[in-house]
């Protein structure tokens, strides 16, 4: 029985290294082998915005404002602002910008995907473009996006998440994890297609718009997944940027667990995943549900240190007591003193991985009460979607 124990324990931490760590080298050496260019082209295509929004008048002026000033032609642009019952000025501050061509179309709650689904139809451009409020884009983004639909098996093009820099570790650590994110689809793209877009900004073929299901949790995945099952590439462009403020860590974990209870959700939604329709169905089992993996075998780990045999008992108790405590301390280790460096991304990691664990709630409650208001540096909040 301990050595059983000891081999349960090497077995799980050897599969938290490989999904971690070892999956992505394996990755990045697959994309280098099988690079799978995108010919782009610079013809100029009619797009039409949809921004889905919930009182969110923080962030709607800007958000219009960077929209118009993009480098593209105003007559081939339609901008719609799909108003979520909001309660606040958001309705007021859209409609100020009627003489802009912004469109305010008030609509009942519903939810991100309802305020989509209503929204596509009263739009005409080639090019379905998804923002949501908060984030604003760089002036070159839209051109740089569509110039990807230059190729005729790209469906969806997923602009680039620039976060701006933190005032708390806590929110530099949530950034790093986000551009480890990047790295892993930037891999994907090069090799197939990424795993869905970021919904804050993406494009995709209006012929490939299907009705988003009500109670999606990741229309984001789910939409742009539908054209990769017929065929099609759902790409980053790196060169298509937009910018966001750095979220607090507890809103970090809401977000998250909505997330990974939306890929729960898929499995259902998509039944078509892993089969040979997805050409990408290994790497996805590997970079998005690996990961939600890690969370049961660290549980795993800690029950396999009960009985494992002297001295390594001892050994990996430690260890593992240190790196939760490290998590536990962190609020009170003043930012700038040396440790914070180690129980920052300590915390950080502990508190994605429980969001991991959070997620199976998806099983038990309704998906919508699963979306939370999502808050950027304690002084903004961004308005749920």
């Amino acid at each position: 029985m301990p050595q059983l124990c000891l081999i349960m324990f090497c077995g799980f931490f050897a599969v938290v290294v490989y999904l971690l760590a070892g999956y992505p080298v394996l990755l990045g050496l697959i994309a280098r082998r099988h690079h799978h260019p995108i010919r782009k082209d610079s013809k100029l295509r009619t797009v039409s915005f949809i921004i889905p929004v919930h009182n969110g008048e923080k962030f709607l002026d800007n958000k219009l404002r960077s929209i118009l000033a993009l480098n593209y032609p105003r007559e081939l642009m339609e901008i719609f602002v799909m108003s979520d019952a909001s309660t606040d000025q958001t309705d007021e501050i859209a409609a100020r910008f009627k003489p802009e061509g912004v469109r305010l179309v008030r609509l009942e709650r519903g939810g991100k995907p309802a305020a989509i689904n209503a929204g596509v139809p009263l739009s005409s451009g080639e090019i379905l473009i998804f923002n949501d409020v908060r984030q604003t884009l760089h002036p070159d983004s839209l051109r740089n996006l569509v110039a990807c639909f230059g190729d005729p098996e790209v469906a969806a093009v997923s602009a680039q998440l620039s976060i701006r820099a933190g005032e708390t570790s806590a929110e530099h650590d949530t950034g790093l994890y986000w551009r480890y994110e990047l790295w892993i689809r930037q891999q994907m793209t090069r090799i197939h297609s990424t795993w869905g877009c970021t919904g804050a900004y993406y494009g995709m073929r209006r012929t490939l718009f299907r009705p988003i299901p009500p109670d999606a949790l990741i229309d984001d995945a789910w939409l742009p997944l539908t054209a990769v099952l017929q065929g099609y590439r759902v790409i980053l462009e790196s060169t298509a940027i937009m910018y966001d403020f750095p979220t607090a860590l507890h809103s970090e974990f809401r977000r998250k667990v909505r997330t990974l209870a939306g890929l729960y959700q898929l499995l259902w939604l998509l039944p078509g995943l892993f089969s040979a329709r997805d050409p990408m169905r290994i790497h996805f089992l590997f970079a998005k549900y690996g990961r939600m993996v890690v969370p049961w075998c660290m549980i795993g780990m800690a029950l396999a240190t009960i009985g494992m045999p002297e001295p390594w008992r001892r050994i990996a108790f430690a260890g593992q007591a240190l790196f939760y405590l490290a998590a536990m301390i962190d609020p009170a280790v003043p930012a700038g003193f040396p440790l914070k460096k180690v129980t920052s991304p300590i915390r950080t990691f502990v508190t994605l991985m429980a969001a991991a664990l959070f997620a199976i709630r998806i099983f038990f409650v309704p998906p919508r009460s699963l979306w939370k208001e999502t808050k950027v540096r304690d002084t903004l909040q961004a308005p749920a979607d």
